[in-house]
């Protein structure tokens, strides 16, 4: 069986994540995932193409690169702010009341309320996606897709959700991508994809709401009954946070964004013993210093944090579904690893809550740091999603002769130690690894203008003070 290979892109308000997978059958083999900051987005849009595909081309030539292979199309994800969700529906006339509906019919009946679905403004909207919500026949009312092929009737009605969204947004994509020399292979409505990735069919059967926390958007998908019930987008995340930081105490964006991954944390009355520890911001340029106090950041956190969980727990309440989630939230995204975040939400809204990361046993890796974080949530569910379109290839070909990461060379030899390939990346079960060779000094790059150290009021390093964070929050 000839290998295929998909290539996806993940683009956010503030990274890039470009992965590739070996597909053979229906095995899915990550080879390769890097993020990049991205840029000329906001909310999860694209609003300056140009800007956008420069980070998107260097990211392809650099996998092209390591893994000695041609990329001509990728997978991409819509925008998930700006989407409406609206009700459609359709119905047919079996001329064969006797013979049984087939999931082709299911699809039709799909794409009728698609083509019939009237759109206020056609010029701006398009549709990015549907979800089915129940059909009825002759004998039956209100019943789920499984159960429905297979039934004998005489008629077929259906009803769907539609996600309607802006087309400049879905049209901006396309213009990135082919400043980037890229086609696109399929364009994604991720919110359903991804939860395929995160969620557990017991999880949507029972009722749950995934919550999405990215840089930009945060977005909420609400299931029950094993059916898609209600999506939303709210335009503020993790970058909301940052900024926070930055504008109360007057860092820039960089140094902000450090200090919330390093030190930040949600819930200060939580910190305890922690909560007395101060960090000392010093400007080498002029000799000036700052002093923050780690509770007073927790402070900052936890006022925009708050702000987003009312949002998301308005949403919730609006979609009708409040009182029926059994599995409670699940929390994704880049901002779900944020300490005390999931223990801040499940204080405010009562509900159980974990933390949603990638479901291994779907795929197999192969040396790919972050690939299993929350953050790569939706990268996996394109992957998986895409894997399942037998006519989906995204590599024109493959350098004759490379050896590369996902399919080395291997071959019998009668010496112990493994053979060099100069240039190259070997499976580290197949033959050891190569070291790189360490950067020259000059090749240092230049200190960033700001830096944190600890005060004498601090008595332990800051690893100590970051583990012993962590393990308070956990234990509270």
């Amino acid at each position: 069986m000839e290998d295929r290979y998909i290539a996806t892109v993940d683009l956010g308000t503030s990274k890039l994540a470009l992965s590739v997978a070996k597909i053979t059958g229906d095995n899915a083999e990550i080879i390769y995932y890097k993020e990049r900051p991205s840029d000329g987005v906001r909310y999860g849009c694209i609003y300056n193409p140009t800007k956008a595909s420069i980070p998107l081309k260097e990211a392809i030539n650099e996998a092209e690169e390591e893994l000695s292979i041609k990329i001509t199309q990728v997978v991409i994800g819509v925008p998930r702010y700006g989407v409406n969700q609206e009700s459609a529906g359709a119905k047919i006339e079996r001329s064969d009341a006797e013979s049984c509906i087939t999931q082709e019919e299911i699809d039709n009946i799909k794409d009728m309320a698609l083509d019939s679905y009237p759109l206020d403004d056609p010029a701006k909207q398009e549709i990015y996606g549907a979800a089915a919500q129940s059909f009825s026949t002759d004998d039956a009312w209100s019943c789920t897709e499984n159960d429905v092929v297979g039934m004998p009737s005489s008629v077929l009605q259906g009803n769907f959700k539609i996600f309607v969204g802006v087309k400049k947004a879905s049209r901006n994509i396309d213009i990135m991508l082919n400043k980037a020399d890229i086609a696109p292979a399929r364009k994604y409505f991720l919110p359903p994809i991804t939860a395929d990735a995160v969620l557990t069919s017991e999880e949507k059967e029972n009722g749950v709401a995934l919550v999405e926390m990215g840089a930009g958007v945060t977005s909420v998908t609400v299931y029950q009954g094993g059916i898609l019930r209600y999506y939303y987008s709210i335009p503020f995340g993790g970058r909301a946070i940052t900024n926070d930081i930055k504008l109360e105490c007057g860092f820039n964006e960089t140094l902000a964004e450090n200090i919330k991954l390093g030190f930040g944390a949600c819930m200060p009355e939580k910190l305890l013993s922690m909560s007395d520890k101060i960090l000392q911001i010093i400007d080498e340029e002029n000799g000036s210093d700052q002093q923050l106090p780690v509770k007073y950041l927790s402070e900052i956190i936890t006022s925009r944090v708050k702000e987003i969980v009312d949002a998301i727990l308005f949403q919730i309440q609006e979609s009708g579904y409040s009182d029926r989630l059994r599995n409670g939230l699940v929390l994704t995204g880049g901002c779900a690893n944020l300490a005390g975040c999931a223990n801040l939400i499940k204080e405010m809204s009562g509900y159980n809550v974990r933390i949603g990361f990638p479901r291994a046993k779907k795929f197999s890796i192969c040396d790919c740091p972050g690939i299993n974080e929350t953050g790569a949530v939706s990268t996996i569910g394109m992957l998986l999603y895409a894997r399942n379109d037998k006519h989906l290839n995204c590599i024109e070909e493959v350098v004759a002769g490379a050896t590369r990461r996902d399919n080395p060379v291997v071959k019998e030899v009668e010496s112990e130690e493994a053979p060099v390939n100069e240039g190259t990346v070997f499976d580290q079960n197949v033959w050891e690894v190569k070291e790189p060779e360490k950067k020259k000094k000059e090749d240092k790059p230049a200190k960033e203008l700001f830096f944190v150290k600890w005060t004498k009021k601090a008595m332990k390093p800051v690893e100590d003070f970051v583990g012993g964070l962590y393990d308070k929050m956990e234990d509270n």
